[in-house]
């Protein structure tokens, strides 16, 4: 009979390994792919996401790592950005590319001409000369296919053509308008060629187990990873959730008891670990689901408490005051207000170190 897992004992698993149950003194790159990548739309976000999880971190260790480029901000999952250890983007970049594709349908009739051999050669050798910006690959592009749509032609650079953003001093790595290069020449080393579904497989149990296909799907975008676990289940132990769902997982993973306890811990906008799966219930109830996503598609930042997602929180600055707003799904018990605001204290020193008052509000309910 299948070994069944309740809710809580998801939860637990899933956060051990996002490095959620105990800050870990891991390097960056480590963490990065122990992560599964982080989801990295802004600049910002993913040195959150690593100050929650990586015990002593600072902004200054993830500059040196994607100044060293051990670490790379490119599209990757679900066809979005992400921060990615280098040699994971370099090993799994051509797996991801039936789904990269697949996003080209959200050009309809704007894709009209586009020649993709014409198209992918024109960017190379623009990219070649030198990195740039999209406002100016797309610029260069329309004059070399002036009968296509220039936001089409840039769009499907995006992904058809590996590429990786450049890095600067900006306070959060990038600047607003980042400048791309072709990431073999960023990396010093070819992108495999060679598509393998498995290890990209292994690579989500490994960051969101136990989970089902179609949690590694939404994960990943990509529908073939069902087929991948199928192959892989002489190799993985399978659960049952309370729903009688089957759950894939990798033998010696980590499986803590539901009832270890969890600290407070606040996750910014875009975080993986609330995007990660089909049925979130483990990380958000149902409830509150919708609460996360605004109407123009951002994923709001979330605080957790017993390990499950609690409430919103946004983060203000006005002159030299820098305040920290949470606000919770359902009324506070006073150990999680204690908690919270004592993380909250060390998130706003980190996040706003010249601010000369910090303050935290508790306000009604999300």
């Amino acid at each position: 009979m299948t070994e069944p897992l309740s809710l809580r004992q998801l939860n637990r698993a899933t956060l051990a390994r996002q490095m959620l149950l105990a800050r870990e003194a891991v390097p960056v790159p480590e963490a990065v792919g122990r992560l599964g990548g982080l989801q990295a739309q802004e600049p910002k976000p993913p040195f959150l996401g690593l100050w929650s999880r990586v015990e002593g971190f600072s902004a200054e260790d993830l500059h040196g790592v994607l100044q060293d480029r051990s670490v790379v901000r490119a599209t990757f999952l679900r066809g979005t950005l992400h921060l990615v250890a280098a040699t994971d983007y370099a090993a799994l970049r051509t797996t991801l590319q039936p789904m990269l594709d697949g996003a080209l349908k959200v050009l309809g009739d704007r894709a009209a001409g586009l020649d993709r051999p014409a198209v992918l050669a024109a960017a190379r050798r623009h990219l070649t000369e030198g990195p740039r910006t999209f406002n100016e690959l797309r610029a260069l592009l329309q004059e070399d296919f002036p009968e296509v749509n220039d936001r089409a032609l840039g769009y499907a650079v995006r992904m058809w053509l590996p590429l990786t953003m450049v890095p600067t001093e900006d306070r959060w790595g990038f600047p607003r308008t980042a400048s791309f290069t072709l990431a073999d020449t960023w990396l010093h080393a070819p992108i495999s060629d060679t598509p393998d579904d498995e290890a990209l497989a292994l690579r989500y149990l490994a960051a969101f187990g136990p989970a089902t296909a179609a949690d590694a799907q939404t994960w990943s975008g990509l529908a073939a990873l069902g087929a991948a676990l199928e192959r892989l289940r002489p190799k993985l132990r399978t659960f049952q959730d309370e729903r009688g769902r089957e759950l894939f997982d990798l033998p010696d993973a980590p499986r803590p008891h539901e009832d270890v306890d969890v600290p407070a811990r606040f996750l910014p906008e875009f975080d993986n670990l609330v995007l990660a799966h089909a049925d979130r219930q483990r990380i958000i109830a149902d409830a509150h689901r919708p609460l996360l996503t605004t109407k123009n598609l951002r994923v709001r930042a979330v605080f957790l408490w017993d390990g499950f997602a609690a409430g919103l929180w946004e983060l203000e600055r006005k002159r030299k005051i820098a305040t920290l707003r949470l606000r919770p799904f359902e009324p506070l018990p006073r150990e999680a207000v204690e908690a919270l605001t004592a993380e909250g204290e060390s998130l706003l020193r980190f996040t706003e170190p010249d601010a000369t008052d910090h303050q935290i509000n508790i306000v009604a309910s999300a």
